[in-house]
């Protein structure tokens, strides 16, 4: 099918993971093929000193710590504030590496403290391991606060793709076990719908970096044994489920217009104002899933203005 993607990001296209996701060999290409491809990208460059480290926290109850990195500016007047900052990867790929030049950005223009979360990838650690272990992480932040520099009143939670599917099973999680508490969530394309039967699920069969044959691959692995679409899956995995969604922070929602994500974030974002909750919801046209890869393209660069201010306004800077 062909797509009126915009002329800047067209180029680009050859450069972006573009790997089938089908089984366990084809993971194996996707992983190797997205290191590659982060190699690849420019680096980003703080403009102040940031104090960075890897550090293992305490896991879930009965699974292996988890692993983070830490960024904050190595120069701060008193307390700021602190983002939980979950990678994208389909739940299947990636690690703290990929989201390094945007969690470096944050830490330096916004002058926050950044966890960024290496949580366990499905197949191998199937639902409830990956949120479990982002609560653990998000958990630990706010018990740390003092420690890390970090303004308690001023915790928030963020993610891309997968990520921010995450983020959204995590705000509702940190709601439910009565904290901690979040001031804002930055849902950035999120991954949030098991049930896959929206228009743009439907539809994009064929779209650059991710469409509905890789969702389904992407759903089968994160479940494990649940079916998707089946009753049996728990909001906390597929956050569109939750049928309440009073006592949520602020969010920012993101959607990009060829995306098979687009239409279930757009209603999230929807629900989310029904309930009551502050909201934000941007649409980028002729974007799709990944996009913002391609730094050099305005939209792109549109983009990333855009979620520092969203994290600028929600953390309360």
């Amino acid at each position: 099918m062909s797509y009126a993607i915009d002329a800047e990001l067209l180029p680009w296209l050859d450069m972006l993971p573009a790997t089938e996701l089908s089984d366990q060999s084809t993971l194996d290409v996707s992983r190797a093929r997205m290191r590659e491809v982060v190699s690849m990208m420019p680096a980003y460059e703080p403009g102040r000193p940031l104090d960075i480290r890897d550090e293992s926290v305490p896991g879930p109850q009965g699974a292996p710590d988890v692993k983070v990195r830490i960024y904050a500016p190595a120069e701060r007047d008193g307390a700021r504030p602190g983002l939980l900052y979950i990678h994208g990867g389909g739940f299947v790929v990636g690690d703290v590496d990929i989201s390094d030049s945007a969690t470096k950005s944050y830490a330096d223009e916004l002058g926050i403290v950044v966890v960024s979360v290496d949580y366990r990838l499905a197949p191998e650690h199937p639902y409830p391991a990956p949120v479990e272990d982002c609560f653990a992480a998000l958990t630990w932040m706010a018990n740390k606060a003092s420690e890390l520099g970090i303004d308690p009143s001023r915790i928030g939670v963020a993610g891309e793709s997968a990520g921010g599917g995450l983020a959204a099973g995590v705000t509702l999680l940190a709601r439910d076990r009565g904290g901690p508490e979040l001031v804002f969530q930055y849902l950035g394309v999120p991954e949030i719908d098991d049930r896959l039967d929206t228009p743009s699920m439907r539809e994009y069969v064929d779209t650059p970096v991710w469409n509905r044959p890789k969702a389904i691959f992407s759903w089968t692995s994160y479940l494990g044994d649940i079916e998707p679409g089946s009753p049996d899956v728990p909001i906390y995995a597929a956050p569109a489920r939750a049928t309440d969604l009073s006592g949520l922070p602020p969010t920012v929602v993101t959607a990009c217009q060829f995306d098979p994500l687009r239409d279930e974030d757009i209603t999230y974002a929807q629900r989310l104002m029904q309930a009551g909750i502050p909201v934000e919801l941007r649409h980028y046209a002729g974007t799709f899933h990944g996009s913002g890869m391609i730094t050099e393209a305005a939209v792109t660069k549109r983009m990333k203005a855009d979620a520092l201010e969203d994290l600028r306004r929600g953390l309360k800077l």
